[in-house]
């Protein structure tokens, strides 16, 4: 009774937190290549290690978070939380970090993708949802030459996947806000899986490598089961000539977050506090 009481406190204030922000329906029609109506998401009963799991979202939102205080730099950051793309981490890997970044200074958006199992479908989203912060720029005081995406587990292989085929169109336009390109100015990805499926554990096949330079930061663990995406990835880019600085730790694990306790947990947000700062002050 008492985790039970405990998750429910858990649960209303990420409610309520979201509706205090301005939250965005990607899709306003129909949702592209989706064939389940649309819905509100649902929440797992698994809330494991405080740790709220939405699953079944047909209807992709966006919700922004403002920083009090901006740092100037007038960049707008995307996160793509993990979960498998069974179900997405919201609140570990989505608007915890959201309030970090906030606490920097930065405008940060939190990405509700399609799960589970839709990978085209939440490639759309994350399409749509650079082109609609791309286009609302003036809304947010941002520069649309800032704009960048950071992404964990398997919201990492989303991130990856959008910053390199931003040419693909996974979708045909709807309105005026495709009009803006999908393209990112900087990557983050935080203990990224999937990037390894090709042949022999290389780079994944739909990961086309192309001559864009805009940079990357990623961090890992080399015990993290899925340690070997943050190694081809890196090699992939660095073999390209694109910019990536990669940080691995001997031990930390997978889907820590940024939460108190592990010291790869504490340790990559100084380090992606600092790259951030160095690539948004050229």
């Amino acid at each position: 009774m008492k985790y039970a009481f405990l998750n429910l406190i858990i649960f209303f204030s990420c409610l309520v937190e979201a509706q205090s922000n301005n939250v965005i329906e990607l899709w306003p029609n129909k949702v592209s290549g989706e064939t389940q109506p649309k819905q509100e998401a649902k929440q797992t009963n698994n809330t494991t290690g405080n740790v709220i799991r939405l699953t079944d979202i047909t209807n992709p939102i966006l919700t922004v978070y403002k920083p009090k205080k901006p740092n100037g730099s007038k960049a707008g950051i995307i996160i793509c939380p993990g979960g498998g793309y069974k179900i997405l981490a919201i609140n570990k890997e989505g608007t915890e970090i959201a309030k970090w970044l906030n606490s920097l200074g930065y405008t940060a958006f939190v990405l509700q993708y399609r799960v589970p199992q839709k990978r085209e479908g939440a490639l759309q989203d994350l399409q749509r949802a650079i082109k609609w912060v791309r286009s609302n720029t003036a809304l947010y005081n941002l520069d649309d030459e800032r704009i960048g995406v950071m992404g964990f587990s398997a919201g990492g292989h989303l991130a990856a996947n959008a910053s390199l085929n931003f040419q693909k169109q996974s979708y045909m336009a709807i309105d005026s806000i495709d009009k803006a390109s999908s393209q990112v100015n900087f990557t983050m990805l935080i203990y990224p899986a999937y990037l390894d499926k090709g042949e022999h554990n290389s780079l994944s096949p739909e990961l086309k490598i192309g001559d864009k330079k805009a940079p990357y930061f990623i961090f890992g663990t080399i015990d993290d089961p899925y340690g070997n995406s943050s190694l081809v990835f890196t090699t992939a880019l660095r073999n390209n000539k694109i910019p990536v600085e990669l940080h691995m730790l001997p031990k930390g694990g997978h889907g820590y977050g940024l939460r108190k306790g592990k010291l790869a947990a504490e340790t990559w947000p100084v380090l992606a506090e600092k790259w951030l700062q160095s690539i948004l002050s050229q």
